[in-house]
């Protein structure tokens, strides 16, 4: 399998719940007018805390300073498995499940901090530019690795090493929430842009009729990692989560945010999903 560092240099960031005004016509830029930014890499996820918002530098110069918006201090760099010419797809398990042992356990185990997110067709491993030497030299066994630059594709190799750090386990969270999980193609996003911004930044309820491609009807639920606000600095977070479910063979997409992460498992594996990662936080730590 072949892993691409993608030509991408992010910030991550998290706008407050009473400040989203200030920035409606930013992120209405970013979202619906793709020909008037040059910004080529978005992300935006909204959860009870805050909105996280990930993108490129050109991006984020459409965010102007205010005491509403948080930004985490390193440039983070995207990360995505590729398997025969195209994303890593899966007849079994999806998301962040799929390369759970091939990239984030290895990266948990030496010290590796990872942002996640997951989407309807891959999922994109968000790591610190300063540690780019360490991943390259930990995933180099696996995969033929990558450097997307001006178009190309250009090896990566390395041969720094790093120790390896026990991670702290986090408490867990399953709200009753249930989520579907959907995709939508960009080019169809000036016929519902009334709809999204209802939606976005009026608390509207998303309309049931509105077409998506999904390739399932099936429901998801949420486990919410993290009892406090997580920061940016600690390894582990994402594997003590996808190496279980790995385990298991249990599909998860994973969604980082500034404040927490967040996991979605089917709701049939929920009861299963739930008694694994209580059974994991009540074991004793080994040193």
């Amino acid at each position: 399998m072949d892993l691409h560092i993608l030509d991408h240099r992010l910030r991550v960031t998290s706008i407050s719940k009473n400040g989203l005004v200030n920035f409606t016509h930013p992120l209405i830029k970013l979202i619906f007018l793709r020909n008037r930014t040059r910004c080529k890499f978005f992300s935006l996820t909204e959860t009870p805390e805050n909105y996280t918002v990930v993108l490129d530098e050109e991006g984020f110069k459409e965010l102007r300073p205010s005491e509403h918006l948080q930004v985490e201090s390193a440039i983070w760099l995207p990360l995505n498995v590729v398997s025969n010419g195209s994303a890593s797809s899966s007849s079994q398990a999806v998301g962040v499940t799929k390369i759970a042992k091939s990239v984030i356990a290895p990266l948990a185990q030496q010290h590796v901090s990872v942002f996640m997110l997951s989407t309807y067709q891959t999922d994109f491993i968000l790591v610190k530019e300063k540690d780019l030497s360490v991943v390259v030299s930990t995933l180099e066994e696996e995969f033929n690795i990558y450097k997307e630059e001006g178009g190309e594709s250009v090896p990566v190799h390395c041969q720094d090493v790093s120790n390896a750090i026990q991670p702290t386990v986090h408490p867990v969270l399953i709200p009753k929430n249930q989520f579907c999980v959907m995709s939508l193609d960009p080019d169809t996003l000036p016929s519902i842009a009334t709809t999204l911004i209802d939606v976005l930044f009026y608390s509207s309820r998303f309309p049931a009729d509105l077409l998506f491609t999904s390739s399932s009807g099936e429901l998801w639920r949420m486990v919410r990692i993290g009892g406090q606000p997580l920061g940016f600095d600690e390894c582990g977070i994402v594997a003590q989560i996808s190496q279980p479910l790995a385990d298991s063979d249990i599909s998860a997409y994973y969604i980082s945010t500034f404040s927490f992460d967040h996991a979605l498992v089917p709701e049939e594996d929920i009861v299963s999903v739930t008694d694994m990662l209580q059974h994991q936080r009540n074991e004793p730590a080994t040193s």
